[in-house]
Order: C-alpha cells, then structure tokens, then sequence
C-alpha cells in the first residue's frame, strides 16, 4: 500500500481521499443499527473492529516489522484506548438507545469538538471570533436536534437522553484520537497504526463484552453478518486513509475536518431511506442543517487563518 503511504500530497487528492472517507463513514449507522437488531453492542462492536484491523495486517506485514511495532506501542495503545475502545463503547451504546438518523446527526458534531480539543492540544490550532460563532452555532445544531422528538414526553425520554449524553462522550474521545495521532512526530506507517489499533481496540471491546452480555452466537441471519462483513470493510479503509491524512504534514486537523459535514448529511437521509420506522422532523432537519453549516463556517475560518 506504498500509495498510502504518509507523506505530502496534492490538495486535490487530499480533499478527494477526506471525502470517499466521510461517504464510507455515513454508512455505517445503517449498518449498526442492523447488526444491533441481533447482536449486543460490546461484541457487535468487537467482533467488527478485530476484523476490521486483520483486513488490514497483509498491507503492512513484512519482515522486521514486529521491531517497529514494539517501537510504536505506547502510540497505539494510547490511540486504541481513545479511538476505539472508548469511543466505539460509549457511540454502540449510545446508539442502541437512539434513532439511526439522530446518532448521525449528533456524531456530525465531532469535528467541533475536535476543533476545540485541537485549539487546547495543539500549537498551531488558534481560537478567533469567527471560530467561536462557528461553535456555538454547532453548539444550537446540537441542541435543535436534541429536543426536537420531546424526549421529556414519555418513558422512553430518559433512554434517548442517555443515548445523545454517550453519544456526545464519543465524539470528545474521537476528538483526543485525531490529537494524538496529529501531534505524534514519530514517523509510523499509519496503515499499520490503524489495523493494530482497531484491532487491539476491539479485542477488548470482545473481551468486557463476556461478562456483560454473555457469550454471543454465531448461529445469526445472513443480515448480521453482511452488516459486520461491510462495517469491518469500512473501518479497515476509512480510518486507514483518515490516518494518512492526519500524518501528513501539510493538511492542518481543522481543514481536513471540514469534510466531515458529510456525515450527518449522507448518515440522516441513508437512515431515514432503509431503516423501517425512522422518518424525518423538521427541527431535525434544521439541526442537521445548522451542524453541518457550522463544520464548513468553522473549517473555511480557519483556512483563511493559513492563507
């Protein structure tokens, strides 16, 4: 996968690389809400990150390479305690008690959050007026969104309030994920970081799921298992090119973060298309709109701060 391999690259094939990433990634709450249809999320969301990162494992094997592994581990942990373990526990939880569309919503909120995070963690990640109007607006996306199904108004409210607060928590992990690998100055074959990162991640997502939600079984539909076949598939190659990304020196966290307001776009209108009993609101829709106006305002903020 020399092609992949981290190093400056033309803004064109930067841009075009962030956003089949963002397609990908819209798919995949179709994808869970199916496989949790059958699956508890702790194993659902094992099972698919092992996979996910063994997919990946004949692209970077070769000889010598275990020298370089044991080099990078501390890197890997710390990325596969954020990127993966904590943030897929807390968003397979969240979204068990939430809509499709509406986890795609809030997740949209992520480069946000990592926008903030990025202001905190990173030299060349300034806060300005413009930035600030750009989150707060984010900030009333999040909140339309939130209300708009009244969840105060039955006893299903408290679920769906939980599911949003996880949901919210995953994004401020995701965000900690792309810091660390961003500000990491080691230079690490980012294929090779995100398989053994999804892997190790979700090895022990597997492993915290036994005792919680038993053994799981494998005697499942055909739907399960096209569903986890096809997120394992995305992840593997989503986050392989998101790391790319993130190590090349020239794309700055917040820019390649702009992409990202294809997410709850493509994630909402997929949800509310193929999963049976989601259909839009307007508040919804408007939330989902001001999100995503709130992404490219803060992103195009910030590229004029680097012009």
């Amino acid at each position: 996968m020399a092609e992949l391999s981290p190093g400056v690259r033309s803004p064109l094939t930067s841009t075009f690389l962030a956003i089949f990433a963002c397609l990908l990634w819209s798919t995949a709450f179709v994808g869970i809400k199916i496989g949790l249809r059958y699956s508890a999320p702790f194993s659902f969301a094992g099972q698919r990150f092992m996979l996910a990162g063994l997919l990946l494992v004949p692209f970077w094997w070769r000889q010598g390479v275990l020298m370089e592994v044991r080099k990078n581990l501390p890197l890997v942990l710390k990325v596969s305690f954020c990127q993966t373990f904590v943030l897929y526990g807390l968003f397979y939880l969240g979204i068990s008690m939430v809509s499709g569309a509406l986890a795609a919503i809030i997740i949209g909120a992520s480069p946000l959050i990592t926008a903030v995070l990025a202001h905190f963690c990173m030299e060349n990640e300034p806060m300005s007026a413009p930035k600030l109007f750009s989150l707060a607006l984010g900030v009333v996306g999040v909140a339309l969104v939130s209300v708009s199904r009244q969840p105060w108004s039955s006893p299903e409210g408290v679920r769906v309030i939980g599911g949003i607060v996880l949901l919210l928590l995953s994004t401020i992990a995701s965000g900690f994920g792309n810091v660390l690998v961003a500000q990491e100055k080691v230079r690490i074959d980012p294929v090779m970081l995100n398989s053994l990162q999804i892997c190790i991640g979700g090895f022990f997502l597997f492993l915290v799921s036994l005792p919680l939600e038993g053994v799981p079984q494998f005697s499942l539909p055909m739907a399960y298992y096209g569903a986890l076949i096809w997120l394992a598939v995305l992840s593997a190659v989503a986050f392989s090119l998101w790391f790319v990304l993130l190590k090349d020196p020239a794309v700055s966290v917040s820019r390649l973060n702009l992409w990202k307001f294809i997410i709850p776009v493509c994630g909402a209108l997929l949800s509310w298309m193929l999963l049976p009993g989601e259909s839009p609101q307007s508040a919804s829709v408007l939330g989902m709109i001001i999100i995503a106006v709130a992404i490219v305002a803060y992103s195009l903020a910030d590229s004029r701060r680097q012009v």
